[in-house]
């Protein structure tokens, strides 16, 4: 794998079960979303809890053993890439319902940690082969 000097690490629990799908050259990307949690307590003494959202893509071999082992709620320790927007080179901003600002953090895996393994046939690690770096 090339130096990272673009490297996000965080841990995360699956907000939904992920979802595989294949690009038109047959590549597997499986797709879901992370989120983390911090609280801190404020000058008035009440905890403030923030939960920030990963959009996270798992390229070819990686994607399957996500696809295969990972469901809504799994614990993860996620090493990856944070993908700018194209156009702004920034997290992608949108519009909620409520009319309220969102930004989505999108991911290429590099590397996940399974940290709640409930059977011994989950890996523990699974990392992006070298030879798939170059998958967008």
């Amino acid at each position: 794998m090339s130096k990272q000097y673009n490297k996000t690490v965080f841990v995360g629990h699956l907000g939904g079960d992920p979802e595989m799908r294949y690009t038109p050259a047959g590549t597997p990307v499986t797709t879901f979303n992370v989120a983390t949690n911090d609280q801190y307590t404020n000058e008035k003494g009440e905890t403030v809890k923030i939960t920030t959202w990963f959009r996270c893509a798992a390229w070819g071999k990686l994607g399957e053993v996500c696809n295969q082992y990972l469901k809504k709620g799994s614990k993860v320790l996620i090493e990856g890439k944070l993908t700018p927007d194209k156009n702004t080179g920034r997290p992608r901003i949108w519009t909620r319902q409520d009319g309220t600002a969102a930004a989505d953090y999108e991911l290429k895996i590099y590397e996940i940690h399974f940290l709640d393994s409930k059977n011994g046939n989950e890996p523990s690690v699974a990392q992006l082969d070298p030879a798939e770096d170059d998958i967008p």
